[in-house]
């Protein structure tokens, strides 16, 4: 079938003009918007009265912590599960935390790592091919996955704030990124070009070797070089004194936090055509450590998906979850709701999509990650969820924000969760080979 196209002509232009000048309404709506914005003149009161946040149950989870101008939110969140759990079994103070500029030290040299073998693994593919294209515009950045700060855990442990603090550069990370992908990008050429001429085996991982002492270098002089050893000391709760000496980042883990890792799962809710639920996904380049732990997604409905993280709270537990935070939010009044604005009423037109067309259709995915800390429910319902964000205090109430059930239907795509909260068939599909998705499909979108 021919398709014919037309440009906009006169006749139609006039066409227009009248149809807008037959609105009554038309020139109220024109000075509302014109003067407040859409968001301003669309957001509906009643809202913020049912986003009251009051919770059946509701976690004690200390102070909120702040990424501040960084996009390590998947970072912040894992980090801020394990501190709560922390909180509970060492009485630490409310304001403990565990080191995010630790983690993101080693996150950072080995996404490097990963760009070069991926840069390698497609060294034979045209600038122009589409993996290359994907790999080149961003060679590495802040967001990543659950299933990567785990990999990152397992190999390098974790340690208090205190002994590794922030920087400069872990706070405000723009120019080390820019100066970082810099780097990456001209070392992409030569490796490229290593394959090109046939260069040796041994003369491409001597090249490359170079390029990892040449990142951490760069990293150590903007984040400060990691501990291998360190004393930890606290006042508990209860201001009794503690100290402890020579742990390794390992040995921390082990006696601070102690969980196997291995039991928790990323559980999704990807509703498109492709991804058929109850089976494993995976996605194809995105990872950090070579030979580490692989992402890996179980895709499920959306009553199981809220209902394994209902069952992870009433046991005490704090929740991972991924979402789309700048859909229908406040982010100063902290609400996630999908009767917030009225944008349809205000425009008379249906901006309605469906979750699977949103993500289909690049209108939605992923792109921050927060910590579940509270539900509301009713009637043995959910109706509204405690977030723990981690944008500081000066937001929401007092850095807690509160989404509606709705809206998780809706922008929710990730929890994380024990896999002893799955059903016994579920918890047999986590053993399949995952499905590999290409690069770029939405569920590989980092937090």
């Amino acid at each position: 079938m021919t398709l014919l196209t037309k440009a906009i002509d006169a006749t139609q232009l006039a066409k227009f003009k009248k149809s807008l000048e037959k609105r009554q309404d038309y020139a109220v709506i024109e000075r509302a918007v014109t003067k407040n914005g859409i968001l301003a003149t669309t957001a509906d009161y009643h809202s913020e009265v049912k986003m009251n946040p009051v919770f059946s149950i509701d976690l004690d989870t200390g102070d909120v912590a702040n990424q501040k101008q960084s996009g390590r939110c998947w970072m912040f969140a894992a980090l801020n599960t394990m501190r709560h759990d922390i909180k509970n079994k060492f009485n630490v103070p409310k304001d403990f935390e565990l080191s995010q500029n630790y983690t993101y030290f080693w996150d950072k040299l080995e996404k490097a790592n990963y760009f070069y073998e991926n840069v390698l693994k497609t060294a034979s593919l045209p600038t122009s091919d589409r993996k290359v294209s994907w790999l080149m515009t961003t060679p590495q950045q802040d967001g990543g996955q659950w299933d990567m700060i785990v990999a990152i855990i397992q190999k390098y442990g974790v340690v208090p704030q205190s002994v590794m603090p922030e920087t400069y550069n872990s706070s405000k990370s723009n120019e080390f990124n820019s100066t970082f992908n810099l780097k990456l990008r001209k070392d992409a050429v030569k490796l490229r070009k290593l394959v090109a001429t046939e260069a040796s085996a041994a003369q491409i991982d001597e090249t490359k070797a170079q390029m990892l002492d040449e990142s951490y270098r760069m990293l150590a002089y903007s984040f400060g070089e990691p501990p291998t050893k360190f004393d930890f000391a606290y006042r508990d709760t209860d201001k009794k004194y503690h100290l402890d000496r020579n742990l390794t980042p390992q040995s921390f883990f082990e006696k601070y936090v102690g969980w196997n890792l291995d039991d928790y799962v990323s559980i999704i809710n990807g509703p498109t055509a492709d991804k058929p639920y109850n089976h494993m996904y995976t996605v194809e380049m995105l990872g950090n450590v070579v030979d580490g732990r692989q992402v890996r997604h179980l895709n499920v409905n959306m009553e199981t998906f809220r209902q394994v993280a209902i069952a992870q709270l009433k046991a005490g537990e704090s929740v991972w979850f991924g979402c789309d935070v700048g859909q229908e939010s406040d982010r100063q009044k902290g609400i996630m709701d999908t009767a917030l604005y009225h944008k349809n009423d205000l425009f008379d037109v249906d901006l309605t999509m469906s979750k699977a067309d949103r993500l289909d259709y690049s209108e939605s995915l992923m792109t921050h990650a927060m910590v579940l800390t509270g539900v509301d429910l009713v009637d043995n319902k959910p109706t509204k969820w405690k977030v723990e964000n981690s944008w500081g205090k000066k937001v929401g109430t007092n850095g807690f924000f509160v989404m509606s059930n709705d809206w998780m239907n809706e922008f929710c795509y990730q929890v994380v969760v024990n896999k002893k909260y799955l059903s016994a068939d579920l918890q047999k599909v986590l053993k399949e080979d995952p499905k590999v998705l290409a690069p770029w499909d939405p569920m590989g979108s980092l937090a």
